[in-house]
């Protein structure tokens, strides 16, 4: 990790409050590079990078869901779990609306308002994530089994794989 400053948020209060041991990783944040440029980064796996999404039911509730970074979350299959008949990533103004954090800065930890986070069963498997602190550039790595006390989860399997990338041409 650089010797550059720390930025001080919402979660990195939350967790600092709550006792749990985590590690800080700071990382030159790419607009539109989500887990792929922050696992490359980390030299980390980006199975093991966990994002943070911000989505709505048909009703306009929000949810979390916590996600491999290399996986996607079957929307379908998490509406069917959870007993409502759609559910969609939100846009980035609403989704800082409901959590206080700017989307790729987005931290499942010190939102703005309690919101039901859902988590894909299978990150318990890993023994360390990387997850967003609520800064761009900036996640901690910590056991996912922490994870089970701090927050109000919800385990889900919804994993699908991931759709390949396309460059964008310029």
């Amino acid at each position: 990790m650089s010797r550059e400053k720390l930025p001080v948020t919402p979660g990195i209060r939350f967790l600092k409050k709550t006792g749990v041991t985590y590690s800080d990783h700071l990382y030159t944040y790419e607009e539109y590079g989500g887990t792929a440029v922050s696992a490359r980064e980390l030299r980390v796996d980006e199975h093991t990078v966990v994002k943070t999404l911000v989505m709505e039911d048909d009703r306009k509730k929000p949810l979390i869901v916590l996600m491999h970074g290399d996986r996607q979350v079957s929307t379908k299959e998490l509406a069917r779990r959870i007993g409502v008949r759609t559910i969609a990533p939100c846009s980035p103004d609403t989704a800082e609306k409901h959590t206080g954090y700017k989307v790729g800065g987005t931290s499942p930890f010190g939102t703005r308002k309690q919101v039901p986070v859902y988590m894909e069963e299978t990150i318990l498997d890993l023994e360390k994530i990387y997850i967003n602190a609520g800064h761009r550039g900036y996640l901690v790595g910590i056991d996912p089994r922490d994870l089970l006390s701090l927050l109000n989860l919800t385990l889900v399997r919804v994993a699908v794989p991931a759709e390949p990338k396309h460059q964008l041409s310029r």
